[in-house]
């Protein structure tokens, strides 16, 4: 624990930067995963096959894959992102994914009578999926939206590989300072358990708070 205690400033410094990341690639994989559902459960077979698509090959591959392809293979086709900035790509699409099944698992508990009463008053369907289908498959998947949200805590280490700052990485470098490997990387464990478990209490709540009455 002294290894912790003499660097808390780096840890909590980590505890932030991992807080960040995290929500950032949140917010922007919710949208992506709410389009991609309306892609998996559109009419149009090319909007299906491209959300299909996007959610199998990306779902499919390891993260830590996926963080060496896209950093990498832009920097050698000459497109270069801050390092940030491209942990945020990577973790938004990969979460993306998750998202999208997850979103579109609560479409389809939505009765198909109220998208058909939708349609019969001249509503389209993007409007339907907005309005009336939506708002209720968003209540229905609160705790599996939550869990994600914790793996992406977790997964956000993984932004160590392209040297991101996050817990991980302090872990890291605490290791290397302080040559303590075992205390440092224990310090960044109990640092992401203090992230996640008060996740898993707020999700619980927020679920009851909204719960669909059936």
């Amino acid at each position: 624990m002294g290894v912790v205690l003499d660097n808390l400033d780096q840890f909590l410094l980590g505890m932030r930067d991992t807080v960040v990341l995290t929500v950032l690639s949140f917010a922007f994989a919710s949208v992506l995963g709410v389009v991609t559902a309306g892609f998996r459960v559109s009419p149009v077979p090319p909007l299906r096959v491209a959300g299909a698509a996007y959610v199998n090959i990306i779902r499919n591959t390891p993260l830590a894959v996926l963080f060496v392809l896209f950093y990498f293979g832009l920097v050698y086709v000459g497109i270069n992102f801050a390092r940030f900035t491209m942990a945020i790509v990577v973790l938004s699409l990969y979460t993306g994914t998750f998202l999208a099944e997850t979103v579109r698992a609560g479409i389809n508990s939505v009765s198909r009578g109220q998208g058909e009463a939708a349609r019969s008053l001249g509503m389209t369907f993007p409007q339907v999926l907005v309005i009336v289908v939506l708002p209720q498959a968003i209540r229905t998947v609160v705790q599996p939206l939550g869990s994600i949200f914790s793996a992406l805590i977790r997964n956000s280490s993984l932004a160590t590989i392209i040297f991101v700052a996050n817990l991980g990485r302090t872990a890291d470098a605490v290791a290397v300072e302080t040559a303590q490997v075992v205390p440092s990387y224990l310090g960044a464990a109990v640092a992401y358990l203090l992230l996640t478990l008060p996740t898993g209490q707020a999700v619980g709540w927020l679920e009851r708070k909204v719960a669909v009455r059936r």
